[in-house]
C-alpha cells in the first residue's frame, strides 16, 4: 500500500472518539501519522433530521428496546467520498460470519472498507439489506455496540497492510498464519521462579529450534484448537 494511497477505513457511529480513543496508540497510531491508513469516523447523528439528534425508534411488532432508524444511517454512508460498488461495507453483528485472520487478509488488499457500528436492540433490517456486502461476527456474545468490534476487525487488518509493521517476518509465523497456533516465547532471564528456558532455544542450533517450534505449535493446535487441523 502506498503512503499516497492509503487504505481508508470508515467508521459509521454514534461514537466517534470512542474510534478515536482506541486506535491512536502504538502501531495503529504510527500507521495513521505515516499516512499507510487513514481513519475516518462520521457520526450517524450529524444525519438524524430532527433537533434532538434522535437516530432510533420503537420496533414495529413491539419488544423491548430500540432500533436504529435507517435513514441516518443511509444518509451517513452516501456522505463519505470515494465509496463504489467494490467498496465492503461491512455490518458489525452477532448475526455475522466470524471474523478470521483469512478475511482480514482480504480486507488488508482493499482501498475502502466501511464499518456499520449498531447500538441498542439493532439496526433497521432494511438499510442493512441496502448497502452492507459482509457482516462480520468477533465472537459468539452480545456487546452495547459495533464499535469495540470494528476497532477489533481494523487492527487486525491494518497491522498486514504493507509497511505498517516494520517486518514481514513479524507476521509470517503466528497463530493461524500457517493453520496453527503459534509456538511458545521465551526471553531472559533463562530461569523465572524456577521455571527454566527450552534448553533447545538456548542452544544455538536453528534447525532443531525450529523443528521444536513446529512441533510445539502442533501439540498446542491439537489441544486446544483441534478443529484447526
Amino acid at each position: 500500500m502506498n503512503p499516497a494511497n492509503p487504505i481508508k477505513f470508515h467508521v459509521l457511529t454514534l461514537f466517534p472518539q470512542m474510534i478515536f480513543d482506541g486506535l491512536n496508540h502504538s502501531v495503529i497510531k504510527r500507521a495513521i501519522d505515516n499516512g499507510i491508513i487513514f481513519i475516518n469516523c462520521v457520526n450517524i447523528r450529524d444525519f438524524a433530521g430532527n433537533k434532538h439528534n434522535k437516530v432510533d425508534d420503537y420496533p414495529y411488532g413491539g419488544g423491548t428496546g430500540l432500533i436504529m432508524r435507517p435513514q441516518p444511517i443511509y444518509e451517513a454512508y452516501r456522505s463519505i467520498e470515494g465509496v463504489d460498488k467494490n467498496t465492503i461495507v461491512c455490518h458489525l453483528s452477532p448475526r455475522g460470519r466470524p471474523f478470521t485472520q483469512q478475511i482480514a487478509k482480504h480486507y488488508a488488499g482493499q482501498s475502502n472498507i466501511v464499518f456499520i457500528c449498531g447500538h441498542y436492540e439493532g439496526i433497521d433490517q432494511r438499510v442493512i439489506d441496502e448497502i452492507a456486502t459482509d457482516e462480520i461476527s468477533i465472537g459468539d456474545y452480545v456487546l452495547t455496540g459495533g464499535e469495540l468490534a470494528a476497532m477489533v476487525v481494523i487492527d487486525a487488518t491494518a497491522r498486514l497492510v504493507p509497511n505498517v509493521l516494520s517486518k514481514k517476518e513479524a507476521t509470517e509465523n503466528e497463530s493461524f498464519e500457517n493453520g496453527l497456533l503459534e509456538h511458545s516465547q521465551y526471553t531472559r532471564p533463562p530461569i523465572f521462579l524456577g521455571r527454566e528456558v527450552p534448553s533447545v532455544l538456548l542452544g544455538g542450533n536453528h534447525k532443531e529450534i525450529e523443528k521444536y517450534r513446529q512441533t510445539q505449535a502442533i501439540e498446542i493446535t491439537a489441544k486446544r484448537r483441534p478443529d484447526l487441523l
